[in-house]
């Protein structure tokens, strides 16, 4: 379904000052729902992440989605000229997106007091490792360093091995995630409450932290510290991963009340299913030793399609753990247009990922993949009013 006249954020425009993937991935939501994306990057290579992973050509396939539907302007932001080129941006801008270390924007002049003048309406998401203020503020944080800050390292793994990463960049993803829900927010407090511009401070330790649970509250009321558990989900049974008679790996998920009782029944144990010690999730964790081997020897004695079928006949959650070979041939995918086909400039076919969430009247979508450095530098600037003649005079002095 196509978005309906352009998105519902057409006409929103916003500046995106960021590399890799925290403000990129932020403005790139943005993008994909209609508004209007400058990506400001240096004319040296540009952003870091065209490079990164997998190449094709010379360019990164994650280029291709991280940075759809932008626009590429290049700049040298340590020139005077290249700053006030941003300024001039700013002047009409909506929201301007930034994840460099805390300071940097304010040596460019670019800084949220210096902007916020030139545009009084202006909402700044500020991503950062360690938030702009604080005594941390000035190190060096990606995300895989305000997971382990935030707590997600710590209860990732094993209890008998080093703590693990998930095997994206989660916390990058999630600080990126927190930075649109700001900025959607204070767009609507600009808009329609008549507020004034803001700048949203995004720290990523702290949007990982916001992610855990209830661990705060147990440690402050019982000083329980939650430890690695695996592949299970702590305190609620059943819920883990299990090993089939075929090695593939199934995720059960029978933890509600009344879905153990149907699962037990199902796999032939109706006296854990009326066992009135098992009724409920307190008396399961007590007995979860137990449970899990109930659970592991029934599905190591079946294939994986026997398992999910008998799971399903019984209203089970339950699931193969997906490769993303799966993934790419998976009819639901396809149904929910989450793979999407289109073709790169030379021709060459590419599938992407198909864009979340949902809007029935007014969905995102991919208009162009990922530019070119600087594909749309000459447009952007003659919009600002430069001739050819001063935008061929930027770039003899290394400005574009």
């Amino acid at each position: 379904m196509a978005a309906v006249n352009g998105g519902p954020l057409k006409g929103v425009k916003v500046i995106e000052l960021g590399t890799l993937i925290a403000g990129p991935f932020c403005a790139r939501v943005l993008a994909e729902f209609g508004a209007e994306v400058i990506k400001i990057e240096a004319p040296d290579g540009g952003d870091p992440l065209r490079k990164w992973r997998k190449l094709y050509q010379g360019t990164s396939l994650w280029w291709y989605v991280q940075a759809r539907n932008k626009k590429s302007l290049t700049l040298n932001l340590k020139l005077p000229e290249a700053q006030e080129i941003v300024r001039k941006l700013v002047e009409d801008a909506d929201i301007l997106v930034e994840n460099f270390r805390p300071g940097a924007m304010e040596k460019w002049g670019l800084g949220w007091d210096a902007l916020s003048k030139v545009n009084p309406g202006l909402i700044m998401v500020r991503l950062s490792g360690f938030g702009q203020t604080g005594p941390y503020r000035d190190r060096p944080g990606f995300g895989a360093i305000g997971e382990s800050m935030g707590g997600m390292r710590y209860v990732t793994g094993f209890p008998d091995r080093a703590p693990v990463r998930v095997g994206v960049s989660i916390g990058d993803s999630i600080a990126a995630l927190h930075g649109v829900i700001g900025a959607l927010m204070a767009l609507h407090h600009r808009n329609v409450n008549g507020g004034r511009g803001q700048y949203i401070d995004v720290a990523l330790y702290e949007a990982v932290f916001n992610m855990m649970e209830s661990m705060l509250p147990e440690y402050d009321m019982y000083g329980f510290i939650r430890e690695r558990s695996g592949a299970s989900l702590p305190g609620i049974v059943p819920s883990n991963t299990y090993v089939t008679r075929d090695h593939k790996y199934v995720v059960i998920g029978a933890n509600a009340d009344s879905i153990f009782k149907r699962m037990m029944q199902a796999i032939g144990r109706a006296d854990l299913a009326s066992d009135p010690g098992l009724a409920h999730n307190d008396g399961r964790v007590a007995r979860t030793g137990e449970i899990e081997q109930v659970i592991s020897d029934w599905v190591a004695q079946h294939d994986l399609e026997h398992v999910l079928n008998v799971l399903e006949r019984a209203e089970v959650p339950s699931g193969k753990i997906y490769d993303i070979a799966d993934i790419a041939a998976d009819a639901h995918y396809r149904a929910r247009e989450m793979i999407r086909a289109f073709r790169l400039k030379d021709g060459k076919a590419l599938r992407l990922p198909g864009i979340v969430p949902k809007l029935s009247e007014t969905p995102g979508e991919t208009r162009w993949v990922g530019p070119e450095l600087g594909a749309h530098t000459a447009e952007i600037l003659k919009s600002l009013g430069y001739g050819e003649a001063e935008r061929n005079e930027l770039k003899r002095k290394g400005i574009i």
